[in-house]
């Protein structure tokens, strides 16, 4: 406002710096005024009559060098005058002269106190409404948000207190949204975890106390006199306790393998001679009539697997025994070795009666048990599965099962190669 703008002046203020700043001096800044250059209104009667006002040129001094008025020059305006004056000023910002308006619309200095009063009331008239809003705006954003944390608090605290069933009611796609599906994933999770460790238990009971009953009986009855003690009545309790042993050591593996803690003297393997190896090894100790066909494409360069020799042996022999014990008399099993990079497909067909769709879920898990073969004399665990499949997943692989198009139960053995 000050440099003339609000006076309509800033032309002429620029046009004066610019005369000085060519001329070097006011010398003939009269002829300026004399033509109206630099003064653009559209109430310019003439010159130095724009709205009756009255322009006066003075130096840095103060002097008065021209008047538009035709009045004496080389005066010297009072120190209000130059107050109230707009400074001119040159490129390097020093003091070359002043311009004095009188009459029409001049703006003094104080004049714009008023205004930066009213601007700031306003200022902070808006800012106390805008924190009014914003703490509203952020009670209710807090409550919303509040709101679901604290159903997942209360939940967490049920849960901590051992209810398992408690779920949170979950709205929309955001971050709690997400949470909470987080969290009744791991409810869920939690409860089937409960679910399985008490149905464990239960299995783990019962197949422990059918040998110990059997044990028990056979004992008292030598104790009572009932059987004489010869080494044939001892026969049953001697195969209750390795059956024990087996079941013991079986747990034991299991229990290794879900805790990652199991160890694997793990050996660069050929995978050709191993399946070969197995497969004639149980020819030899196989006591029922049934054909074993091994298929092996071998290329060049065969197939090396990093893994335990004798737990891979362990895998093998398991899934042969059950093909075996599936197989009719005079049937055949199928054992083929397939290179599909960067995998090792070992897989295991018996010609049997095939796997019913209700036990496919189930075939892994512990204890599970299909009816047997009617000719199976030794007795399982009903672990042999799910420990192979386990090892398999030890060895970074893994073990399924299916059922074949042309009839028969088939599991697939997968291996990483190197």
């Amino acid at each position: 406002m000050f440099r003339g703008g609000m006076v309509g002046m800033e032309s002429l203020v620029n046009s004066l710096e610019q005369y000085y700043k060519v001329n070097g001096s006011w010398a003939g800044v009269d002829s300026l005024l004399a033509s109206g250059r630099g003064i653009r209104t559209a109430n310019f009667n003439g010159p130095f009559h724009m709205m009756n006002q009255r322009l006066r040129i003075a130096d840095a001094s103060g002097f008065v060098i021209v008047d538009s008025s035709g009045l004496a020059s080389r005066n010297k305006a009072t120190s209000d005058e130059l107050n109230q004056a707009i400074t001119l000023q040159d490129q390097a910002g020093q003091k070359i002269g002043y311009l004095l308006i009188q009459g029409g619309m001049p703006v003094q200095v104080g004049d714009e106190i008023p205004l930066i009063n009213r601007i700031g009331d306003a200022a902070i008239k808006a800012g106390l409404i805008a924190l009014v809003i914003a703490l509203v705006l952020a009670i209710i954003l807090a409550g919303q948000l509040l709101k679901p944390i604290q159903q997942l608090t209360r939940a967490a605290e049920r849960m901590t207190a051992g209810d398992r069933s408690q779920l949170v009611k979950v709205s929309g796609n955001d971050e709690m949204a997400t949470l909470g599906k987080s969290f009744n994933t791991m409810v869920d999770s939690l409860r089937k975890s409960e679910e399985n460790r008490k149905a464990i238990t239960a299995d783990i009971a019962h197949e422990l106390r059918t040998p110990l009953a059997v044990q028990r009986a056979h004992l008292e009855a030598l104790q009572d006199g009932i059987y004489p003690l010869t080494t044939e009545n001892l026969n049953p309790v001697i195969e209750q306790t390795a059956l024990l042993s087996r079941l013991v050591e079986d747990l034991r593996t299991l229990a290794l393998a879900d805790a990652g803690e199991l160890k694997l003297d793990k050996t660069s393997i050929d995978v050709y001679d191993l399946v070969d190896g197995v497969v004639n090894q149980f020819i030899l100790t196989s006591r029922k009539n049934v054909q074993l066909k091994l298929e092996i494409n071998k290329p060049s360069i065969h197939p090396m697997v990093l893994g335990d020799s004798d737990r891979l042996v362990q895998i093998l022999t398991n899934l042969l025994s059950n093909a075996l014990h599936y197989t009719p008399q005079n049937g055949i099993i199928m054992v083929s070795v397939d290179l599909a990079e960067p995998l090792v497909k070992i897989s295991i067909r018996d010609f049997g009666p095939g796997i019913q769709p209700e036990d496919l879920p189930n075939l892994f898990t512990r204890f599970y048990r299909i009816e047997r073969s009617q000719d199976q004399v030794e007795e399982s665990t009903g672990l042999g599965l799910s420990i192979a499949r386990g090892l398999a997943l030890a060895h970074g692989g893994d073990l399924k099962a299916a059922n074949h198009p042309d009839g028969g139960a088939v599991f697939t053995l997968t291996l990483p190669i190197l």
